[in-house]
């Protein structure tokens, strides 16, 4: 995403009784509402657990050392993360995750001028300066749980997504569901996964070709030439422009991705076509991953 120099990963640091915990300060505003939502509405059950009153999410993210249990507690002004380790390597890299995940390195104020005096983003940039482009923290998650929304509720979704973890997934030492891996989505009897996921066979036949694509080496890495990973994933049977352009946005970190067929999209922008919301977002570069979240929130955040 657009990003300067953080003048650091944390503004203070300190040991807990689950480890240790540090306050990430953001680069500019914070709109913690918002984040705390996506946060809430995208979590998978068993996996990830979410206080929408308290505006806190915990789930496992990857350390060198297995998966650990974090919490980000999304405040005002900054985000406190707590993480069940005792070793400040190892906690300087879970920081370093979160901070991408969370998007808190981004230079919101650039965003806030590009979009200052287009008719429709204009407002909604003075509403919410310090809305942020959350991603994914784990690649192969974020592609299965893209297939299992496709055409669907977030909360549908979600449910499938816990089915999943709990049919595939490890229990960890944490109290969390540890995302089940490519190989072992790959491996399962095609028929057991669609039941237990509760989906279409054709739908289940996408989320073991994405599986078998990681496990042939596919990586959804922000530093990769993101053209060449769009026709890998054009190629699987079943991920179409949608899913693409999603991964794109939430795991590429492509500030300027864009996904003129996302209906919650299209309806802020007044209904247009899947091409006229692609002319309209023309616009919108180089920040158009910023003009779709600021487009989703209005479209469906009820809060502060």
């Amino acid at each position: 995403m657009v990003q300067a120099p953080p003048s650091g990963t944390a503004t203070s640091s300190a040991s807990s009784s689950v480890g240790r915990s540090a306050t990430l300060a953001p680069n500019g505003a914070l709109d913690a509402g918002p984040m705390a939502a996506i946060l809430a509405n995208h979590a998978i059950p068993g996996c990830e657990l979410t206080d929408r009153p308290g505006r806190t999410h915990t789930r496992l993210l990857p350390g060198p050392r297995g998966p650990r249990r974090v919490t980000v507690s999304i405040r005002a002004d900054d985000v406190e993360l707590t993480a069940d380790t005792e070793d400040d390597a190892e906690f300087e890299g879970l920081v370093r995750i979160t901070r991408s995940w969370l998007d808190l390195d981004t230079e919101v104020d650039a965003v806030a001028r590009a979009f200052e005096d287009d008719p429709l983003l204009g407002p909604l940039v003075r509403r919410r300066p310090g809305l942020r482009a959350v991603g994914y923290p784990e690649p192969f998650e974020a592609a299965v749980m893209t297939v299992l929304g496709q055409q669907v509720s977030v909360a549908a979704g979600g449910t499938f997504g816990g089915r999943l973890a709990a049919a595939y997934g490890t229990p960890s030492p944490s109290g969390l569901t540890v995302f089940p891996t490519p190989q072992v989505i790959a491996d399962a009897p095609h028929e057991e996964l669609r039941s237990a996921i509760g989906v279409t066979r054709t739908r289940a036949a996408t989320v073991q070709h994405v599986a078998r694509a990681f496990v042939d080496g596919l990586q959804l890495h922000p530093a990769a030439d993101h053209a060449a990973l769009r026709r890998q994933l054009l190629a699987l049977p079943g991920i179409g422009p949608w899913s693409a352009d999603y991964l794109a946005v939430r795991v590429l970190r492509d500030a300027d991705a864009f996904t003129p067929g996302d209906l919650v999209a299209r309806r802020a922008m007044g209904n247009p076509s899947i091409r006229d919301a692609g002319t309209i977002a023309e616009a919108w570069r180089p920040y158009r991953a910023y003009a779709l979240f600021h487009l989703w929130t209005s479209a469906t955040y009820i809060g502060d």
